[in-house]
């Protein structure tokens, strides 16, 4: 998959999560060679069960509408501590409070680069702002030589 495409997602995930109010929302990049599964962690918690449960369900949805995108794995849903989402090529954790910390995955993965939602949100405009900007050039590239061509008929018919 596209980085780009990628990074599309993890940023609807991450809305999604925030949609249902989750806590300390984080992304970790994983480094190529550290031997991880997956090219990114989304992490973040809910203060109860029921919470952590709507969080992700909200992110199952929100994926599966915006790019088809369906949880190849899930965990941990019933009990509502720690559910595991994973999309192959990021997985989604949703701790509580209490298991977030206990298990502190950003400690246990200090290499990952890590990210907060407005940097992948920032990226992803400034790429949308710099299609949008190309696409409007080349549309008016593109006119440029139709403009021409029609003045030239225009001319031609007045003489």
């Amino acid at each position: 998959m596209k980085k780009s495409d990628l990074k599309k997602q993890i940023n609807e995930a991450i809305e999604a999560c925030q949609q249902k109010k989750a806590e300390n929302v984080v992304v970790l990049e994983l480094e190529q060679g550290s031997g991880a599964f997956t090219d990114f962690f989304l992490i973040c918690n809910g203060t109860n069960p029921r919470q952590v449960q709507a969080i992700a369900d909200s992110v199952e949805e929100r994926l599966e509408k915006q790019s088809g995108q369906r949880v190849v794995h899930r965990e941990g849903y019933k009990q509502g501590e720690w559910v595991l989402l994973d999309y192959v090529d990021f997985v989604v954790h949703i701790f509580s409070e209490q298991a977030r910390q206990y298990y502190d995955l950003e400690r246990l993965w200090k290499s990952a680069t890590r990210l907060e939602p407005d940097d992948l949100k920032k990226a992803d405009a400034k790429k949308a702002g710099a299609k949008t900007k190309a696409s409007a050039l080349r549309k008016k590239a593109a006119a440029k030589p139709a403009a021409r061509a029609k003045a030239k008929r225009t001319v031609r018919k007045k003489s």
